[in-house]
């Protein structure tokens, strides 16, 4: 079977817009597993359920955007 390749699946771009100060635990550990660092940090993420689930906790900390 052909594994997919990294260029046909959907890719979001993910920005950190709002401080993590203040947050719940739980909140600040979903934002580190992202990979996001700082304010205006931004990575390039594969569209999937789980990633999508993790944005969803913090929508209102992110900014998302189709790549």
């Amino acid at each position: 079977m052909p594994s997919k390749s990294e260029n046909s699946e959907k890719q979001l771009k993910v920005t950190l817009v709002k401080s993590l100060n203040g947050r719940l635990k739980k909140h600040k550990a979903t934002i580190e597993s992202l990979g996001l660092r700082r304010i205006r940090h931004s990575i390039i993420v594969n569209d999937l359920p789980s990633v999508r689930g993790k944005l969803n906790q913090v929508a209102y900390l992110l900014n998302v955007e189709d790549v």
